[in-house]
């Protein structure tokens, strides 16, 4: 069923994963971007961020890290 989130944009939060292995926020954004999303990987570690961006784009997906800590106010303005 691909295609469902195309032409929309996710936010995902905590998209990178400690370790080896596939935590929630790095499945989340590959099953958004496997939906057809453009998807914001968002992690406190921007190498970790970085890591599942070019997971998508190995996939075909479009996806960008930044670097934020959402625990912190100013870094979610």
């Amino acid at each position: 069923m691909a295609g469902r989130l195309a032409g929309k944009v996710a936010i995902v939060t905590g998209a990178g994963s400690q370790g080896s292995g596939v935590g929630n926020g790095k499945a989340v954004a590959l099953l958004f971007a496997r939906e057809g999303a453009r998807v914001v990987c968002v992690d406190v570690a921007p190498d970790r961020a970085e890591e599942t961006v070019a997971l998508i784009e190995a996939e075909g997906g479009e996806a960008s890290a930044f670097m934020a800590d959402v625990t912190e106010r100013d870094a979610c303005e």
